[in-house]
């Protein structure tokens, strides 16, 4: 037997879209989730056949509901739950973000100081006293 009645917010976080419901609900709240071009609430009953549009933090989805989920399960298992409609074009930019982000080695001289080089320059501060 099938509940009927689930929280937006509770059902994005169950298919693994957000890590928290607080942040599932919070993006609700910031109007980043849409159906049919507006925002909705986070209390908002789903139903199978919604379409729903989703950003988080770089990512943006579009998603149609298959069926509810009331827990939250693996993530081969919550695949089975909603069908993926995101633009190819918007997979392809996630993709390539990814991968330039974890491109190679960090460049040398930029970034976090060396040991040595915060020693000297601890030495430099000190002189001006």
């Amino acid at each position: 037997m099938e509940k009927e009645k689930l929280r937006l917010d509770k059902y994005l976080w169950s298919i693994r879209l957000f890590k928290t419901r607080t942040s599932a609900s919070a993006a609700c709240e910031k109007g980043r989730v849409k159906m049919n071009e507006e925002s909705v609430k986070a209390s908002r009953g789903v139903k199978a056949g919604d379409i729903y549009e989703v950003k988080a933090e770089e990512k943006k989805w579009t998603i149609k509901v298959i069926s509810l989920l009331h827990t939250r399960v693996q993530y081969s298992e919550a695949i089975k739950y909603y069908e993926d409609l995101t633009p190819p074009e918007e997979v392809e930019r996630i993709a390539y973000q990814s991968a330039s982000f974890f491109s190679g080695k960090r460049p040398s001289k930029i970034g976090r100081p060396t040991k040595k080089e915060r020693r000297d320059l601890g030495d430099f501060l000190a002189l001006d006293d």
